[in-house]
């Protein structure tokens, strides 16, 4: 009986005491949270392999991985700096340095797969993973490619980890609840390169942890139904 009255005594002053997850989040709409799909052209990055083909001269045409170094090791012009150059950009610069060779070469270049275009999302989800970006995706999208959310996740304060000026990381705080109830769809925004997705534990779900924890399994069973009460009224 004693532990009942514990448990009821506890159980708000818990709930209460469970605030934002992230104090230095911003919300959307400020700078840096809003952005449309990237309208840029994709930017080759260490890891990507390429395709490079000389359409008069088969016999230098080559399949390459971005070296760790940013560089890739052709026939002819040896290393050549690949990693933050665009497709186009780094065509002319195998036009130009082949020219040296060759008369009016003409090049292709082609990205086959991009390891830059992946984000990571963990926490909350069935299976917290890194997620390939094949087109535009937003934060629902990328959850339900990771296994969805868990019924312990916490939906009003989902957190994007972004990169922002001088690769500085910033964090982002979406209600993902309203988006996914059609409220507000400006909470789903556009995931970026690099972009990690932090799913919290929702605070009714920590407070069963912490009794199950440190008050037991029969204790924390009746906990349970008082936790419910206090989350169906608010």
């Amino acid at each position: 009986m004693k532990n009942r009255l514990l448990i009821v005594c506890l159980i708000p002053l818990c709930l209460c005491s469970c605030g934002p997850y992230s104090k230095s989040a911003v919300k959307v709409g400020s700078p840096g949270t809003t952005a449309p799909p990237s309208p840029h052209q994709y930017r080759i990055d260490i890891g990507d392999k390429l395709s490079v083909k000389l359409f008069y001269n088969p016999d230098l045409n080559q399949e390459v991985t971005v070296q760790p170094d940013g560089n890739i090791s052709l026939l002819l012009v040896h290393e050549v700096k690949a990693s933050g150059l665009t497709s186009e950009q780094l065509r002319k610069r195998l036009s130009k340095d082949y020219g040296k060779y060759l008369q009016q070469p003409e090049i292709s270049v082609v990205v086959v797969s991009a390891v830059g275009n992946k984000v990571f999302v963990g926490g909350e989800v069935g299976k917290p993973a890194l997620e390939v970006l094949n087109g535009p995706t937003t934060v629902l999208q990328a959850v339900d490619m990771a296994g969805g959310f868990l019924p312990t996740a916490r939906l009003d304060e989902v957190i994007v980890l972004r990169r922002g000026a001088n690769n500085k990381p910033f964090q982002i705080a979406l209600n993902a609840e309203k988006a996914m109830k059609g409220a507000d769809m400006s909470q789903d925004i556009y995931l970026e390169p690099y972009d990690m997705v932090i799913v919290p534990r929702s605070n009714i779900a920590n407070v069963d942890l912490w009794m199950q924890q440190y008050l037991g399994d029969t204790v924390g069973a009746f906990g349970n139904d008082i936790i419910m009460y206090y989350y169906l009224k608010q």
